[in-house]
């Protein structure tokens, strides 16, 4: 039997047409971002094992891909009595892009008191594939990092909002939580904070479980069957009721509790912020949102849309991240955009315009034409700013062209002996099939309009 040519599972292909979508919703959001004061980084794929344990819940931990020690010193750790998962390496991928961010703000002293960036890069995890997910996935980050101001959670629930409008996609909504709310609920309802944990993983599977899964996961986790209705009649939202009808109930069913009213208080202060930004209408409080990352401390959100069953992105603060590598506490919050899963949305709902991925010009030739001019031909066109393509034989001309339709090509560049002499060639449109001939420096004029 012969190799297989597929790629892992979770892990795909990217072909130019496909590619040209990804590139054009990346330019889309790294434009907004922009727009918004982020500046970009980047990290390295490959962290120390360190820095990632531990930072994403038990669950989390396990989904991590780990790197083998190599040569000698795996050889050693496999000839040892006893081996654990320590042994065998210190070095994994990358998770997300928050982690190392933390990292990185905590390994440069000179950064701004205020560090915006943005960051789109790959991140790995060891799950199991599915529609919208996949083991390799490029995030794309915005995070605020030096201030407890609630202006750093609109600005950054702005930012993303504002990229899903401008790639015209409106069928979305920016559910919000609170991480302190949570916890009250969970208390209020019985729980013992050391189940906290264990409760927020069963709740953060929410929207793929639904809540009779939700249920049954908590009392197979321990939750007592009176605990779990309790908590389940907190978190709920009754229908029809609008924001601050939420925020009353809430208030009430958790009164006497500073944690929780604090909480409370920084939502509504929110929802005004947000009401003066694009997010103004499209966010909803959902006490049932729990976002399963251990490192959030406050305001969480997540993007849900009816086109699709899933989050389309996700964020909330993180106060104490950065301080588990610097000692020092610095305030931080941020949003990632489910890039995947946001273009599938965007190609089920046929929202991409059509994207050039040709050359402007396939350069045409005659068998009787030098090889040298040719490349003189094209080089002269490249330096007036047209994407040029050689075709590379010469079969007859109307085989050339037709191939430079099948590659999307937007002209031919027709080039037989006498033009070269010339330094010209004979343009044609390939959409309108007008046909004109001109010097190598004119045709961008023509090309370019």
């Amino acid at each position: 039997m012969g190799m297989s040519t597929k790629p892992p599972s979770g892990m795909r292909d990217f072909l130019p047409e496909e590619l040209a979508r990804r590139r054009y919703v990346i330019s889309t959001i790294q434009k907004v971002y922009e727009k918004y004061g982020f500046v970009p980084i980047e990290t390295p794929s490959i962290e120390n094992l360190s820095t990632l344990m531990g930072k994403y819940g038990d669950e989390g931990d396990q989904l991590l891909f780990r790197i083998l020690h190599r040569r000698d010193k795996l050889a050693r750790a496999l000839e040892a009595e006893t081996i654990t998962e320590k042994d065998l390496g210190d070095l994994g991928l990358r998770y997300d892009l928050t982690v190392p961010l933390a990292r990185v703000v905590a390994n440069n002293t000179d950064l701004p008191k205020f560090f915006k960036r943005y960051q789109i890069q790959p991140v790995w995890r060891a799950d199991r594939p599915g529609k919208g997910r996949f083991r390799e996935f490029l995030q794309c980050d915005v995070d605020i990092t030096g201030t407890q101001s609630l202006v750093a959670e609109a600005e950054v629930c702005s930012a993303v909002s504002e990229v899903l409008l401008t790639l015209g996609f409106e069928n979305f909504s920016i559910h919000i939580n609170h991480r302190q709310l949570l916890k009250a609920l969970i208390q209020a309802a019985g729980i013992s904070l050391d189940n906290e944990a264990t409760t927020l993983v069963a709740v953060d599977k929410l929207d793929k479980i639904g809540m009779e899964g939700v249920e049954k996961e908590l009392i197979e986790r321990g939750i007592s069957t009176e605990q779990m209705q309790k908590l389940v009649k907190l978190i709920q939202r009754p229908e029809n009721i609008v924001e601050s009808m939420e925020i009353e109930r809430l208030k009430s069913a958790l009164a006497g509790s500073y944690e929780a009213n604090k909480a409370i208080d920084d939502l509504t202060k929110l929802c005004k912020l947000l009401n003066e930004s694009p997010v103004a209408g499209r966010y909803s409080i959902d006490a049932t949102l729990a976002r399963g990352l251990g490192y959030y401390t406050g305001p969480i959100f997540e993007i849900r849309s009816s086109d699709f069953g899933g989050s389309l992105g996700g964020g909330g603060r993180y106060d104490g991240l950065i301080g588990m590598f610097k000692g020092s506490e610095i305030p931080a919050v941020g949003f990632s955009i489910g890039f995947e899963r946001l273009i599938l949305i965007l190609e089920e709902k046929g929202l991409f315009k059509k994207l050039a991925i040709g050359p402007d010009v396939m350069l045409c030739h005659f068998s009787d034409v030098e090889e040298s001019a040719v490349v003189k031909a094209a080089s002269t066109m490249r330096k007036s700013g047209v994407k040029v393509e050689i075709y590379p034989e010469t079969p007859k001309i109307g085989k050339q062209i037709s191939y430079a339709e099948s590659v999307g090509a937007k002209f031919v560049a027709i080039l037989g002996a006498n033009e070269a002499v010339a330094e010209s060639v004979s343009l044609k449109n390939l959409e309108t099939g007008e046909q004109q001939t001109l010097k190598y420096a004119d045709v961008a004029s023509i090309v370019l309009k």
